[in-house]
């Protein structure tokens, strides 16, 4: 007896602006001279702010740091479609949604420094935590949504997380959750092409991720992650998903890694130089860049004057991160519990003599 098709589905992919700059109007999302501008600007500064993580890193002022080198579109251009309300839960390398967020430079810098006090952050920018942990995050992320909801508010959660992430349980039980409850999460997957030294190929079989969203029941699509246009518009469109009642979205972004997973990686030991460089080529600002002067919006004496800016504002949050005065010890105490145990109090006061 032939298997009956209960349902057939596909992904669909969105790119509107090429690795040349060439723009597909059609597709183009509403967006002013001043809009792509103030995108390209937060691109810019993130590759600034990162350039300057990784000297500070190799002049040992900071410790283990992720770069965020080719995945600027995919942070810029997600983080600038959200409402104000929506809460970004972050993995360890989305510093630009960051900084586009009102997080500030010198307290990214100061938790990379080792300095916990980095991840203190104003509620103000409805961002959380750094988060280390590869998926655990994600169920935060639900969790709040959830939480929202049960209170008749809906606060869109937004998940940034990477492709090595939907190898893990915490993934699939967040996507489930979420889809069964309806929970308004946007589940923004920067595939970067590797965990750490592990190839998107070894990770799942699934021709895309974007399609493990239709096995939970939800939407989802892939989109080109170098392109800042295209993650907007898909951003946009999830946004009007989830806030419309009909619950979470996946968005793929299908980018790429330049540099090291983090400074204490060596790319070269599994990926070839050709391989990088054909990347490269595709650099999403770049790409803006290109798109950019061809429509007259941009020139070079205006990216001189970025440039500038963009050091000057880096060079004083790493002057405000380093004036930062050492953590009082006793803060592993006092922040352990709401009430000290005995056994801590014992040892804090082993501290202070």
């Amino acid at each position: 007896m032939p298997l009956k098709v209960l349902k057939e589905f596909k992904v669909n992919y969105l790119q509107v602006l090429d690795k040349d700059g060439n723009c597909d109007e059609k597709l183009k999302p509403k967006l002013t001279s001043k809009q792509i501008r103030d995108m390209y600007k937060y691109m810019v500064l993130a590759r600034i702010f990162d350039d300057r993580a990784l000297k500070l890193q190799r002049q040992g002022r900071i410790g283990t740091y992720p770069s965020i080198a080719g995945q600027e579109a995919s942070q810029v251009g997600s983080a600038y479609a959200l409402d104000k309300n929506a809460w970004i839960f972050p993995s360890f390398r989305e510093h630009a949604a960051l900084i586009l967020r009102g997080v500030p430079m010198d307290k990214l810098y100061l938790y990379y420094a080792g300095d916990e006090r980095g991840n203190i952050i104003n509620g103000k920018t409805n961002c959380f935590m750094t988060t280390v942990p590869v998926g655990t995050h994600l169920l935060h992320a639900v969790g709040f949504a959830w939480a929202n909801k049960l209170k008749g508010k809906t606060i869109p959660s937004v998940a940034f997380f990477g492709d090595g992430s939907t190898s893990e349980g915490d993934f699939h039980e967040s996507m489930n959750f979420a889809s069964v409850f309806k929970v308004p999460v946007i589940f923004i997957c920067q595939n970067n092409q590797y965990a750490i030294s592990v190839p998107r190929n070894k990770q799942t079989a699934s021709e895309t991720l974007a399609q493990k969203s239709i096995a939970y029941g939800f939407p989802g699509i892939q989109v080109d992650g170098n392109d800042v246009f295209a993650v907007y518009k898909a951003t946009k469109e999830a946004l009007k998903h989830v806030k419309s009642g009909k619950g979470p979205y996946f968005i793929e972004c299908f980018t790429y890694r330049i540099s090291d997973h983090t400074t204490a990686d060596d790319w070269t030991r599994y990926r070839s130089k050709k391989e990088v460089e054909e990347w490269k080529k595709k650099y999403p600002i770049l790409r803006l860049k290109r798109y950019m002067l061809k429509k007259n919006i941009w020139t070079e004496k205006d990216e001189a004057k970025l440039i500038k800016l963009a050091e000057d504002m880096v060079s004083k949050s790493v002057n405000l991160f380093e004036s930062v005065k050492p953590a009082d010890p006793s803060d592993i105490f006092k922040y352990m519990y709401a009430e000290m145990p005995w056994n801590l109090k014992e040892q804090l006061k082993g501290v202070g003599a």
